[in-house]
């Protein structure tokens, strides 16, 4: 095999631009919002108000409430919500499910709504662990015949030296932990944590040390320092964790029965109240004892207005209790019908839950917004604009919607590409509107062939 030298390639990352991946916060000084920042634009109030919910959900405040962000499609409401997942920091969960989701044919509703529900919140559980830590310098795995197979060879044993800055102790550890050293490929170099009590094998790195006697390295592999203090020692475990994950483990730990025994997998995906209590109970004993920490996330529902009369029962109740996340809703809907019943209400909502609801508007944007928006956008997506397609792209974000604005962009810059340019034009912009329609003209071309179309 031969290695052929291209120091001088320069290679492309392949990233997937998202809809909402420009925005990184709510853009605020304090408690102002600036006209433009974090990738947001405009809905000043709006922002405002969730820095506050933001400030609250941080200080334990939001308990037994939740959020509606309530206006006209294409004003922002997801992007807020986002954003405020973006200020709450990486450890808090954060969950975005639709109204139309939780309507399965393997699960219930509510078992949908509770699995949703837990995984936004988050457990940061503390452990201490004795561990022999340091950077394998000598490794000698010994086999022997399988009692089955005697063509087969099994781990026996293995002599492993560890050395730390300060000690170097050499040991012989069992098939157990020789197994775990060869499933992870652990070679001489590799900075390692064996657990004393389990014999589990943890790679952190490659060491430093190690690294520099080597030409060739993985390409995302950060070399490691070589541990200081003992090889032997007490060390502190953090996990972060969801009450989804723990209940997971623990149904796993319980095991399926006689399937489970024959498939390898429980029969359901629901998972038993019993053990939920179960995983409930050791989390606020964890907690008791200082060694456990709840982290409230945040779970989005988008087109709130798609739940039943169930689903909002459920998540009346559900606000109250204990463990429970912060709920943020979004609907684009007026006056209309709760799904399920015969009554009218704002958003399609109950009354009751609506009055538990901190309630936040969004309004249309401006022309100058709409600019700013799509300069964002084409930035995100390496869309290159000139003066008159950015103008008009605008004038169809004012007069259709902004979405259809934002999804013409990609369309054009493909035209242009086809046309040996790297910048978009007018006529550019022409061509992806003629070849896809916007809502209003779909709904004039359904009426025109009205006959047509099925029934």
């Amino acid at each position: 095999m031969s290695i052929e030298d291209i120091t001088e390639f320069r290679g492309e990352r392949f990233t997937r631009v998202g809809a909402h991946s420009h925005v990184k916060g709510l853009g605020l000084e304090g408690l102002k919002a600036r006209p433009v920042g974090d990738g947001l634009v405009g809905q000043t109030t709006a922002r405002e108000a969730a820095g506050i919910v933001v400030r609250m959900i941080k200080e334990g405040k939001m308990a037994g409430r939740a959020v509606l962000l309530a206006g006209p499609p294409g004003t922002g409401k997801t992007a807020i919500a986002y954003a405020i997942a973006r200020e709450l920091g990486k450890d808090v969960p954060f969950v975005a499910i639709s109204g139309s989701e939780i309507y399965s044919s393997e699960l219930k509703k509510t078992e949908v709504l509770t699995q949703a529900m837990r995984k936004a919140i988050g457990v940061r559980l503390r452990e201490r662990r004795r561990v022999y830590e340091g950077e394998v310098t000598q490794l000698e795995v010994k086999t022997r015949k399988h009692p089955y197979n005697p063509y087969q060879e099994v781990p026996d044993h293995v002599i492993i030296t560890l050395e730390t800055k300060d000690e170097r102790r050499t040991f012989r550890a069992g098939a157990t932990i020789a197994s775990y050293l060869l499933s992870q490929g652990i070679t001489v170099g590799d900075v390692i944590n064996i657990d004393a009590e389990t014999g589990r094998v943890v790679r952190v790195g490659r060491s430093e040390n190690a690294s520099e006697r080597y030409e060739l390295a993985a390409l995302d592999e950060k070399p490691v320092p070589r541990p200081s203090g003992p090889v032997e020692k007490d060390k502190e475990f953090v996990y972060v964790l969801t009450l989804h994950d723990l209940d997971q483990l623990s149904a796993k730990s319980r095991g399926g029965g006689l399937f489970s025994m024959l498939f390898g997998q429980p029969p359901s995906r629901e998972i038993d109240p019993e053990v939920r209590r179960e995983v409930d109970e050791m989390v606020k004993r964890r907690v008791e004892e200082g060694t456990g920490e709840i982290i409230p996330g945040v779970l989005f529902i988008d087109e709130v207005h798609l739940l039943d009369i169930e689903a909002f029962s459920f998540l009346n109740a559900a606000m109250e209790s204990e463990l429970a996340p912060i709920l943020i809703f979004a609907s684009n809907r007026g006056i209309t019908k709760v799904r399920g019943t015969d009554i009218e209400s704002p958003h399609g909502i109950p009354l009751d839950m609506l009055d538990r609801m901190l309630i936040i508007s969004t309004r249309p944007y401006t022309r100058e917004e709409i600019r700013k928006i799509l300069e964002i956008r084409a930035e995100e997506e390496g869309v290159k604009l000139s003066e008159e397609a950015m103008e008009k792209l605008t004038e169809i974000g004012e007069k259709a919607t902004l979405r259809y604005a934002v999804q013409l962009m990609t369309p054009s810059a493909e035209i242009a590409k086809s046309r040996n340019r790297s910048e978009v034009k007018p006529e550019d912009v022409e061509e992806a509107i003629k070849l896809f329609s916007d809502v209003k003209r779909s709904v004039e071309e359904l009426k025109r062939y009205e006959e047509l179309m099925m029934r």
